[in-house]
């Protein structure tokens, strides 16, 4: 399929799943689109893709401590000293084309006018192929509002571009991929018809994206459109009490809140190699224990998160973070000085009780809530936004007075508040970095970690990030630039 989707050879090594995509095999029939379909969702499975690109846009936030340096590649995405050879921007590079090319065959294969089922096929591959693009965009563009997405972005591949084309593909200005992904979401919406499983496409999933990435435009109206649509569609709601505590230890398909996830299978349980693996280390009752128990337990929930979570602490949300403690004492990483405080993450640990097993939620019921927030608060309309925000603060256990209403802001203002609650409800999701990029934001961290490791001396641990700053972004991989030199490179 041409220069972008050959990068991937050092990454097939991890869990490539059996339903591989056969590039070359020609499609005849409906099955032959349904098998292909489900190779193509397989891809988001490889740890190449959902492991790397977690660490590329978690990993940058303020939420998270590193406690000590790792000779994998993460750290510098942690640090932000980030290399034109890293090896998860290449992986993911590679799988996120491989995704885009195998949903090209499908959506050219498809015409418009088929059967309901077909056209839900293609309509689940014009999904795939939007959010590997906007993913894409994230990760190596700009932010939109920089320049009203002026800076370039990444290479568009669509279906009907000539193999001589794609071998010379140059990067699309951020506003084209945003262009692009919302032309493909719009599309997508009113071709499925079908509510399959929150492991697959629907018409409320491109919605739930459309929400997202009009929100990260800056296109406010439609933001709230498709928030509300998916909010009123009546297939998802917020869980509560112990459902909302256990939210990340069940099943997807078990999940009322979940609107797309990347489904793991309990013999899909990647050990070591897991996302989870990097956060916790424990047994099999979920308690936290030593490093290297059950995961490398490297990267923790920063104190300046604890700090601001623990200012109410009967917050449900506690309930995903799991203290290292030895006869109740708090256990510190000593590779560091100072230490960094080991406060264990458990998004991604404990589904259906395995220690390492999980399925990363790409979007789900609170976030559409607070995309509308957030959109009702730019537009003005304060009461809207802040009734949003008490629902997801009533969710976590909060009542009275840590509701919030317009007597009682104090110096705040409401987009203020809907930022804080993002951060809280979303923590570790990774959102935080470009919640405050977009909004022309710096990212402050003022705790122990690796990043004081930039600093002399390296026991100063203050890091701050502009919006503005170069490395907000990756870098194209060298490799990708050395198969197509008309790839230009970020600054």
């Amino acid at each position: 399929m041409g220069t972008l989707v050959l990068g991937t050879a050092s990454c097939e090594k991890y869990y490539e799943p059996t339903t591989s995509i056969d590039e070359e095999s020609a499609l005849t029939n409906a099955g032959d689109v349904e098998t292909a379909t489900i190779g193509t969702y397989a891809v988001l499975l490889n740890a190449a893709y959902v492991r790397s690109v977690h660490f590329l846009m978690e990993y940058p936030s303020d939420e998270i401590a590193q406690g000590q340096s790792s000779g994998d590649d993460l750290t510098r995405a942690y640090r932000y000293t980030h290399i034109n050879t890293s090896g998860h921007c290449t992986n993911f590079w590679g799988q996120a084309y491989k995704v885009i090319a195998a949903a090209n065959k499908i959506i050219a294969y498809v015409p418009d006018e088929s059967s309901v089922t077909l056209r839900q096929l293609k309509g689940e591959n014009l999904y795939l192929r939007a959010m590997m693009h906007f993913n894409l965009v994230r990760v190596f563009g700009r932010p939109y509002p920089q320049d009203n997405g002026g800076n370039p972005g990444v290479p568009l591949l669509m279906d009907g571009l000539s193999d001589d084309q794609i071998n010379n593909i140059t990067r699309s200005s951020v506003k084209e991929v945003y262009d692009a992904v919302i032309q493909d979401l719009t599309k997508a919406a009113d071709l499925m018809s079908e509510n399959k499983s929150n492991s697959f496409a629907s018409k409320e999933v491109a919605q739930a994206l459309l929400a997202r990435v009009y929100l990260y435009k800056g296109d406010n109206e439609n933001a709230v459109k498709y928030a509300d649509l998916v909010i009123n569609s009546g297939r998802y709601k917020l869980v509560q009490g112990g459902e909302f505590t256990g939210y990340f230890r069940t099943a997807p398909a078990s999940n009322a809140e979940t609107i797309f996830a990347i489904r793991h299978m309990r013999v899909q349980d990647r050990g070591f190699s897991a996302i989870g693996s990097m956060y916790f280390s424990g047994d099999a009752s979920g308690a936290a224990q030593g490093q290297g128990v059950s995961g490398w337990a490297e990267i923790y929930a920063s104190q300046k998160y604890v700090d601001f979570l623990g200012k109410n602490p009967d917050d449900l949300r506690s309930s995903f973070i799991s203290p290292y403690l030895v006869n109740g004492v708090l256990q510190h990483n000593m590779k560091l000085t100072p230490s960094t405080p080991m406060y264990y993450i458990n998004k991604y640990s404990m589904q259906e009780g395995v220690i390492n097993l999980s399925s990363p939620v790409y979007l789900r019921l609170a976030e559409m809530h607070l995309i509308r927030a957030e959109a009702n608060a730019k537009l003005g309309k304060a009461a809207a936004a802040l009734e949003d925000v008490n629902l997801i603060r009533q969710r976590a256990g909060l009542t009275g007075n840590k509701l919030y209403s317009m007597a009682n802001l104090g110096s705040k203002k409401v987009l203020d508040v809907v930022m804080e609650e993002r951060w809280l409800e979303l923590a570790f999701e990774g959102h935080r970095a470009y919640d405050l990029f977009r909004n022309n934001l710096p990212m402050e961290r003022n705790y122990p970690g690796t990043h004081s490791l930039n600093n002399t001396p390296t026991t100063n641990i203050t890091q701050q990030v502009l919006p503005t700053a170069p490395r907000v972004i990756f870098f194209v991989p060298q490799a990708e630039i050395d198969r197509n030199p008309k790839l230009t490179q970020n600054p």
